[in-house]
């Protein structure tokens, strides 16, 4: 299976008063403008067929809806397991559940660091990554979709991903 993990586009700074819920926090006009032309770029380096994986946060299923968009033809699954406070297990768990060849995540830091350190080399390993907002990784799994067995197959910043 190939995993593109996306992370959310640039959001509004937590703020309590307009967002008590932080679930809630929406992309910034700013932040919405940079991550379509990045998606366009992103288009380009995703399968024909892929399914988009999105948190269910304002903010990633925002990015995963343009995304989509860029696509014309993926559609979006919220997933609760891709959720900020959710751990590396059930991002695995929730691979191993799904039949494609190719699925995109989208969601949020530092969940993703730590999936990525995981899948990359092990369960206890933790790697220093920096994911960017708006950019995005591929790793492949040969076999199984465990901890450890992911290859690395490229990372791109958002500004690599708009000049595509």
């Amino acid at each position: 299976m190939e995993v593109f993990l996306v992370r959310h586009a640039i959001a509004h700074e937590r703020n309590h008063a307009r967002w008590p819920n932080d679930a809630l926090r929406p992309l910034t006009a700013a932040g919405k403008d940079k991550f379509r032309r990045a998606a366009r770029g992103l288009a380009h380096c995703l399968p024909k067929s892929v399914v988009v994986l999105s948190s269910p946060y304002v903010r990633a299923r925002e990015t995963a809806a343009i995304l989509a968009a860029a696509l014309r033809r993926a559609k979006v699954v919220e997933c609760s397991e891709l959720a900020s406070h959710e751990s590396a297990a059930k991002t695995f768990d929730l691979l191993r559940t799904r039949k494609e060849k190719a699925v995109v995540v989208v969601g949020h830091e530092p969940n993703f660091s730590t999936f990525l350190s995981a899948a990359l080399g092990g369960a206890h390993v933790r790697l220093e990554i920096e994911f960017k907002k708006g950019g995005a990784a591929c790793i492949g799994f040969m076999k199984q979709i465990q901890p450890g067995r992911a290859t690395l197959r490229w990372m791109l910043p958002p500004r690599v991903l708009r000049g595509l």
